[in-house]
């Protein structure tokens, strides 16, 4: 039952604040912060217990809700998946906290919780309808937080993305259910669907396959299905954009783990073609990201590179790219987290994301100057960073697989750092501009916000081995599945 009160604390909480009455802004905001803070203990009690040597299916729990249509409410970890639960649970925590919302802010922490709930909910799942479900409820709750809380063209942003997002979950539904009819006893349990699907032809196994790939692509995003992205972030609130970033992006690349552990023959007969597919988003993102003035945006069109890597790791299909693949969604969550945790406050001081607005800041702000320069550090992916770790791992696993192509990878990291030297050169040094001169530095508590997420990335780049041996039992044996 503990996956269970995983998903119920946060929903515990949401109704809490549903009881309160709209001015209780301290009590509205003290309930999120505590359900959330309990959420992420209980996730870190599971990392306790949870035994690394073993790749399957943890905490198993299942309850059975329509024999006749083959639907459970099955929940369960594994290395893969448990690191994301952390994940979730930390940034969930990490947007409450950036949160300083006053009109209308019992339905925002309400959301907010909602949203963690569901986002748990895909991690956890172990049944294809169940994952469904969850993987749709983010909309709701998304969908309110952009469009009420967000910037000038928040309706246009929140639209955007539910069309984008319910556009390929139609694709991924009749995936699902051809992939249902050819399960042996008509079951969702994804090791059920498993089995079903060895069975059907290859040509159909990579027409599911293919579907899926739109469903989770959109959500990662890959190109060419990423144009929610950008408006999305632009005009979210900061504490959105982190989860957006940090852990909804996750979603996509982790359903296309679990497709690709469920479709092993279609995902190698479309091996090269999706090394292709990372290579040009990997690229296209990080161009894209360079061109931009915004900082927002910047960022977004980051995390489209970032997850071009993810892609290559997936693609490789061997012990080092599946490896590389998870280390780079956890990176990329907290250096996402962090990025726009201070964009977000710098954004609030100024009310501009130019970068053509800024300069000097070392002197002005140096907390925040601190903070920033480590995060482009682990967003270029340096030594002494997770995301270092992450890209070698990718890097290995690619030249282990197509030999001297993946140097492609490598013009997506001096591209990666093109600009976030740029960034920081013009953030932080430069002219001081006198719109900036009493400019508040961070506080002790956006400080210490900003210590969690940087910390984490230093933490996991010197010392990877804690991730490496948690995630590795389950990368071996889905390995195993394609031969490697």
């Amino acid at each position: 039952m503990l996956l269970s009160t995983l998903l119920l604390i946060p929903l515990a909480g949401a109704g809490l604040i549903l009881l309160l009455r709209a001015g209780a802004l301290r009590a509205v905001r003290a309930v999120a912060v505590l359900a959330s803070g309990a959420t992420l203990l209980l996730a870190c009690v599971l990392l306790g217990l949870f035994d690394p040597s073993d790749s399957g299916i943890q905490f198993f729990e299942s309850h059975r809700w329509n024999p006749r249509f083959g639907t459970a409410f099955s929940l369960g970890l594994d290395g893969i998946s448990l690191p994301l639960v952390l994940l979730a649970a930390l940034l969930c925590l990490v947007a409450v906290l950036a949160s300083a919302v006053r009109q209308g802010a019992k339905a925002y922490y309400l959301l907010l919780l909602l949203l963690e709930a569901a986002l748990l909910g895909v991690f956890a799942a172990r049944d294809w309808s169940l994952f469904y479900v969850f993987w749709e409820l983010t909309l709701i709750p998304l969908f309110f937080l952009i469009d009420r809380h967000g910037g000038a063209n928040r309706h246009r942003a929140a639209l955007n993305f539910v069309l984008y997002t319910m556009g390929g979950s139609v694709f991924m539904l009749v995936a699902l259910l051809v992939l249902f009819d050819a399960a042996p006893s008509h079951s969702f349990d994804m090791a059920t669907m498993s089995q079903g699907a060895v069975a059907l032809p290859a040509a159909s196994q990579i027409a599911v396959f293919l579907g899926l790939l739109v469903g989770f692509g959109v959500k990662m995003p890959l190109f060419p299905l990423h144009g929610w992205l950008p408006l999305a972030h632009v005009e979210a609130p900061s504490p959105v954009s982190i989860l957006l970033s940090g852990i909804l992006l996750k979603m996509g690349s982790y359903g296309l783990i679990r497709a690709a552990e469920a479709l092993p023959t279609a995902v190698l007969a479309l091996q090269g073609w999706l090394a292709a597919l990372a290579l040009v988003s990997l690229l296209y993102g990080g161009v894209l990201a360079w061109t931009q003035r915004d900082l927002k945006a910047m960022i977004a069109y980051s995390s489209v590179s970032h997850m071009g890597v993810v892609l290559l790791g997936i693609a490789a299909l061997n012990v080092a790219g599946i490896t590389g693949a998870v280390m780079q969604m956890v990176a990329h969550g907290l250096v996402a987290g962090a990025l726009f945790l201070l964009v977000g406050q710098l954004y609030e001081r100024t009310h501009t994301r130019d970068i053509a607005d800024y300069g000097s800041l070392a002197r002005i702000t140096p907390r925040f100057a601190f903070f920033t320069v480590i995060a482009f550090t682990g967003a270029i992916g340096l030594p002494g960073t997770a995301g270092f770790i992450a890209e070698l791992h990718a890097l290995i696993g690619g030249f282990e697989r197509w030999g001297a192509w993946v140097v492609l990878l490598s013009l997506g990291v001096l591209v990666s750092a093109a600009y976030s030297v740029r960034t920081i050169g013009r953030l932080l040094t430069g002219p001081a501009r006198p719109a900036l001169s009493r400019v508040p530095d961070l506080n002790v508590g956006e400080a210490v916000i900003a210590t969690v997420l940087c910390a984490g990335t230093v933490a996991l780049g010197f010392l990877p081995g804690p991730l490496l041996g948690l995630i590795g039992a389950s990368v071996r044996a889905l390995a195993q599945k394609f031969g490697t």
